[in-house]
């Protein structure tokens, strides 16, 4: 089961709270999310007790972002270790939550094997479970530091694109702390360049049908006092033409061994505009986005999210049990059907560059993203 508490309603300027977090109260161990279904109208943390419910906070997408979901899926193994469940049956459950985002079967089979490991020399349960949550504290470690580096090496590449400073980004979904250990992916670039006085305006596309960018890096910019504007994914044509846009920065889901990147539905568009009017289109993310057991795009699994999402609209009130049944204010004809893949793939020609943590790949090619990968495995 889970419990909600309601924190701090947003413009209260209060401390932001973690987005995740492993706690013990004396009913035993649970993993503590930022429920990001209820944002930006409250801070609202959601507590996991089992792996089901996580389960659940991933589909639904209380929990996302493919950095992130790698964490929440580690401690999920940790979780089911340290409450006596099923190891593999938990294992399986996570792995499957959702289909497109590498990181979170990265996550669980790390976590896994490090269970696995103990067991093997051992261990009793108590150590074993141990074992698991030291894994996954590790990896919430590690991409935390990853996305520092993310920001460094993504702040240079833009002073080389784009040396007269100032810089006008247009991002797309949502890439920052929300989505990570850290700071973020792209949207910690575009924090950085802000920090170092070169953000001149932060574009934030909507990204429908969730409007994760007008609900969630809208929330981020105001946090930290950037200067942003958001624009209906639409309207960013408009912006292109009119010269207003220097770089267009976005995170990703999946990289595939040839250098296609899934990412939210939108982001293809984008990579096409940026072409055309000759912007710098930067994937941010780190190597363990990377997957080179997906050979190229094609062969990357795109998830259908349920066609309510488009025909409704559904407050950020609602909460979970709201966004996964729907219930909100439907906006089309009863029995309309709706196309609503989570994800598009821009193949590798329209990348001008990928940030990780391992330094700036460009031009992007299949070698490279092999040395990448290649690179952070010494």
């Amino acid at each position: 089961m889970a419990d909600q508490y309601v924190r701090n309603p947003v413009g209260t300027a209060p401390p932001k709270l973690p987005v995740l977090r492993w706690d013990e109260p004396p009913e035993g161990p649970v993993l503590v999310l930022l429920d990001q279904t209820r944002l930006p109208v409250d801070e609202v943390e959601l507590v996991c007790t089992d792996v089901p419910v996580l389960v659940r906070a991933i589909r639904t997408l209380a929990v996302r972002g493919a950095p992130l979901l790698g964490i929440a899926g580690a401690y999920g193994v940790a979780l089911a270790a340290a409450r006596g469940y099923d190891v593999e049956e938990a294992t399986e459950l996570l792995e499957n939550a959702r289909p497109t985002a590498v990181n979170l079967g990265y996550g669980v089979r790390l976590a896994a094997a490090a269970y696995r490991a103990a067991v093997d020399a051992g261990a009793g349960a108590e150590e074993a479970a141990a074992a698991v949550l030291a894994s996954a504290r590790e990896l919430h470690r590690a991409d935390a530091e990853a996305s520092r580096r993310m920001a460094g090496h993504g702040l240079r590449l833009l002073g080389e694109l784009l040396p007269g400073g100032g810089h006008r980004i247009l991002t797309h979904c949502n890439s920052g702390a929300l989505v990570s250990g850290g700071e973020g992916t792209a949207f910690a670039v575009a924090l950085a360049a802000h920090r170092a006085g070169e953000l001149r305006r932060l574009w934030v596309d909507e990204t429908r049908p969730l409007l994760q960018g007008a609900r969630l890096t809208a929330y981020e910019a105001s946090r930290n006092g950037m200067p942003y504007s958001l624009l209906t994914d639409n309207a960013a044509g408009s912006l292109f033409i009119a010269g207003e846009v220097d770089a267009v920065l976005i995170g990703a889901d999946r990289i595939a061994a040839d250098g296609s990147v899934a990412n939210k539905v939108g982001s293809y568009p984008l990579a096409v505009l940026a072409k055309y009017h000759h912007v710098p289109f930067i994937v941010v993310a780190p190597t363990t986005t990377v997957d080179l057991g997906t050979p190229d795009g094609a062969s990357i699994e795109v998830e259908q999210r349920p066609g309510s999402e488009v025909t409704e609209v559904t407050s950020p009130q609602v909460g979970v049990s709201g966004a996964e049944a729907g219930g909100g204010v439907s906006v089309a004809p009863l029995g309309t059907q709706a196309y609503n893949p989570a994800f598009d793939v821009t193949p590798p020609d329209l990348v001008t560059a990928v940030v990780t943590e391992e330094g700036v790949l460009s031009p992007v090619t299949r070698a490279g993203i092999a040395e990448l990968c290649a690179r952070s495995a010494r």
